[in-house]
């Protein structure tokens, strides 16, 4: 009885940490006991995950094999069971055997690696440009294909955060976008370096002055996911979240008309009309 309680127990446990996974994977968060990556919301990281996968079964095989070695020396070369020594200082097939093995697994990594890289960098035709500016210590976007309306995206803090809401990672104002739409994302920065991260868009892109970095992601699902700037940047670099929000055709075109309005150019000029909330 104690065993099948013992086993039921387990079970329960491996429910409960990957039910809470589940949850949180589907709003593209991190969540607490998290063991592995966040779900995947692009192409690119799917390749990444799959790519993470390859690495893991390579990395299992390796440390099994070089594990049985050590085995094999311990039992097979100790005192007891050899006590006169081989005196050999080599052996040719032996260090053949241990160049080749090595140089077989880095090809099997690269070749992939190469293949996901390409796919990273391969910037496909875009439906929506999006320019995602660092500050110290907040972002601003800028949405150039409707209208070039800006707006400044602030982390809410201590009653502004909506009940529910996930601490550091809130904003008063998200990046929108449509799903399964091609999302042409350009980073820069005002002032020191910054980078743009979207952990399961499979995005980490630097944020240079005076230097216009380019990437893509396309978000297959709606929904909200969360990112952080991942460049140490000053005294609040913890506090420089990044929420983007795929919505379906129709709201997001929703949501353009009405941000137009919202964020609007007031005369022309390079200032615009956002709230400053939290500065």
């Amino acid at each position: 009885m104690r065993s099948k309680d013992l086993v039921s127990s387990l079970i329960a446990v491996c429910a409960v940490l990957f039910g809470t996974a589940g949850a949180a994977f589907a709003e593209g968060v991190a969540h607490d006991w998290q063991l592995n990556l966040q779900a995947p919301a692009t192409p690119v990281m799917e390749r990444v995950v799959d790519l993470h996968d390859i690495l893991l079964y390579i990395c299992f095989g390796v440390s099994i094999f070089v594990l049985a070695l050590l085995v094999v020396v311990v039992l097979r070369f100790n005192r007891k069971s050899n006590p006169t020594p081989s005196k050999r200082s080599h052996h040719t097939l032996l260090e053949i055997g241990w160049t080749v093995a090595p140089i077989l697994i880095l090809v099997v990594i690269a070749i992939p690696s190469f293949r996901l890289i390409y796919f990273e960098n391969k910037v496909e035709e875009a439906d929506l440009t999006i320019k995602a500016i660092g500050h110290q210590w907040y972002w601003s976007y800028e949405y150039p294909d409707n209208g070039n309306f800006t707006f400044i995206s602030n982390m809410l803090e201590g009653d502004a955060l909506p009940a529910g809401g996930h601490r550091l990672l809130e904003v008063d104002n998200r990046v929108v976008v449509p799903a399964g739409k091609t999302i042409r994302l350009l980073i820069t920065s005002e002032d020191v370096l910054h980078s743009f991260a979207m952990p399961s868009f499979g995005v980490k892109m630097d944020a240079v002055p005076g230097r216009l970095n380019e990437t893509w992601f396309r978000v297959e699902k709606p929904g909200v996911y969360y990112g952080q700037c991942s460049e140490i940047c000053g005294v609040r670099h913890g506090f420089m979240p990044i929420v983007i929000e795929a919505r379906a055709e129709g709201d997001f075109e929703n949501w353009v008309t009405e941000a137009q309005g919202r964020f609007a150019r007031v005369d022309g000029t390079d200032e615009v009309r956002v709230a400053l909330a939290g500065r």
